[in-house]
């Protein structure tokens, strides 16, 4: 699809400012919407939306279909009538600046599971329908998900594979036993997907009025421990308990010198094609139908992954294996028409990655912070940019600019400063300002840059298992001042939002 010159920021909901713990799609999400058209931006991007567990990693789900519930903002439920306020009286001294997730959780779903029984008892015949319509149009997904979330917590949050055999192994009679004895833990899983995708409708709704687009990520992999895998186990390399036979990850990289043992199950990629591919156009749909684009994650392992062992403790033994990339996104552009995707072609990229990228006509990444360590024929140098391409100062999986700048060698910040000719006061901006002006027809950059934080603001450290996903904006970040020079940036490079009003 042809991508039109544009600009944003890339912010995670969680990351929002708020009085709750962590951030969640209520008002101050609308608040953000109207600060980025206020700001002559287009584009908003996020990271996965799922429901997060190990490490409260995005990219580690109990489902690549549903919404996660600690982003359901209780101001919005408290509108609703579906909170009072003394549910919100006594909540724990959040800190400010970042998630404390041990702290928000229990404190969220109690939240959610006394908005369900008020649901329950006072939904009046209108609402009531409104959840069955959306219980019977999920069904796909949802049954499987409410039954694996409602199970876990029976099982005092043990892995599937962990669970005594006939429910791991999804035995018809088991199952159906679950389902009679697990029915209102059952229902109250479904109450909090209704409730965020009812938020996050009403907040994407409020992003098309502003004119901006939101951009989606869909890590190629899916957790062990998901509600995906459970029910789909002839889809992935498991063996007789349900344990995976072979995981993914990436070797020895620029990140990490052992490489990153992901620990992800891989996929059966016959098994996918036998049946067209089904359970992958179902997941892309699902996403597309909550975002406009989609940032799909780890594109190479379309065309080969790095497989190591089960067993494994770290990704440096492994081999790579060919995946059926070209036949995959054939039959998803079948099945969707024009793909709205993003191909995430960071690392080693070979000639296979290209030609698959370049078929389908889908822009790759280009990322600034890597281009000063080589020299001027660097890919990540922005005279070397095709159009087709959105460029980023930095990613979640980076430091920031301004923590990048302290942390790199005096070569590397020597080139940057010759390259910009700047003397390097203001490294987050001249970053921003380099993406804005090459010809990369979508430039984005952190809310950290903008902000111009060091390393105490970095969102993920790869291959650090906990610690990560914890950053959030400071109340007040929004100003005046900060959308006025964000606006003059779209400005004066091309990029500037005209549908959102406030120009």
């Amino acid at each position: 699809m042809k991508f039109e010159r544009a600009a944003g920021i890339l912010l995670h909901p969680t990351s929002l400012p708020g009085p709750y713990g962590i951030g969640d799609i209520g008002p101050q999400a609308q608040r953000w919407v109207d600060f980025l058209a206020q700001a002559g931006c287009s584009l908003w991007q996020v990271l996965p939306l799922g429901p997060t567990g190990y490490g409260d990693s995005p990219y580690q789900c109990f489902s690549a279909f549903a919404g996660n519930p600690y982003l359901v903002s209780p101001q919005a439920l408290l509108e609703e009538g579906w909170l009072v306020d003394e549910d919100l009286q006594n909540r724990p001294d959040f800190p400010e600046e970042r998630v404390d997730f041990g702290q928000v959780i229990g404190w969220k779903l109690s939240l959610l599971d006394r908005a369900y029984e008020r649901f329950r008892d006072q939904a009046n015949s209108e609402m009531e329908g409104q959840f069955r319509r959306f219980r019977a149009e999920q069904a796909d997904w949802l049954e499987d998900f409410a039954l694996f979330m409602a199970l876990k917590e029976a099982h005092g949050g043990e892995p599937w594979s962990k669970w005594e055999a006939p429910l791991r192994d999804r035995q018809p009679q088991a199952l159906a036993a679950a389902l009679t004895e697990q029915a209102e833990a059952c229902e109250r899983q479904a109450f909090r997907q209704f409730v965020f995708f009812r938020q996050w409708g009403a907040l994407r709704q409020h992003a098309r009025q502003k004119g901006i687009t939101l951009i989606g990520d869909a890590p190629i992999f899916v957790a062990h421990d998901s509600a995906d895998v459970w029910s789909h186990p002839e889809l992935f390399f498991l063996d007789l308990e349900g344990r995976p036979e072979v995981v993914a990850g990436v070797p020895p990289d620029y990140f990490s010198p052992t490489g990153q043992l992901w620990g992800n199950p891989l996929y059966r990629w016959q098994a996918h094609k036998a049946s067209g591919y089904a359970w992958w156009i179902a997941r892309v749909r699902s996403v597309l139908g909550m975002v406009d684009l989609l940032r799909l994650d780890h594109f190479r392992g379309f065309a080969g992954y790095w497989r190591v062992s089960g067993r494994a403790k770290t990704a440096e033994k492994g081999r790579w294996v060919r995946a059926p990339g070209m036949d995959f996104l054939r039959s998803l552009q079948g099945a969707l028409g024009e793909l709205p995707i993003i191909a995430e072609d960071l690392g080693v990229i070979t000639p296979d990655v290209v030609k698959m990228r370049e078929t389908f006509g889908l822009p790759g990444m280009k990322i600034m912070q890597f281009a000063f360590s080589g020299n001027p024929k660097d890919a990540f140098l922005p005279h070397n940019y095709p159009v087709h391409c959105v460029v980023y100062s930095g990613t979640h999986d980076n430091d920031t600019t301004c923590g990048w700048y302290a942390r790199v060698g005096e070569e590397e910040k020597t080139f940057y400063r010759r390259y910009l000719a700047r003397p390097g006061q203001e490294v987050a901006w001249d970053l921003i300002r380099a993406c804005w002006a090459s010809v990369a027809a979508y430039a984005l950059a952190p809310m950290q840059d903008f902000l111009s934080l060091g390393n105490e603001a970095r969102m993920n450290y790869p291959g650090n298992p906990s610690g990560n996903w914890t950053w959030r904006m400071a109340e007040g970040s929004l100003n005046e001042e900060l959308a006025g020079r964000i606006r003059e940036m779209n400005f004066l490079y091309g990029r500037v939002n005209t549908e959102g009003g406030n120009h």
